[in-house]
């Protein structure tokens, strides 16, 4: 896939997310109501942010590719 040209704010929101997510996935995590929050914020950020009705954001692809390059698509390897 071509490099899509992210704007750094959408990638910043979109780590943000994935740091918060990962935050509130722990066990009793501290703060969950402001954790949720913050999810939800930030996923709003990101789904309504003017990126996406540009040539470059229209397919699907440029959502798994935003997530991928913000590190979302972390393998953890149980060897």
């Amino acid at each position: 896939m071509d490099r899509i040209p992210f704007p750094d704010d959408l990638i910043a929101a979109q780590r943000e997310w994935h740091a918060a997510y990962r935050a509130l996935a722990v066990p009793r995590p501290c703060g969950a109501t402001e954790l949720r929050r913050r999810l939800l914020h930030l996923s709003t950020r990101i789904h309504w942010h003017p990126f996406w009705s540009t040539p470059d954001g229209w397919s699907p692809a440029a959502r798994v590719e935003l997530r991928r390059r913000a590190g979302g698509h972390r393998r953890t390897d149980a060897a």
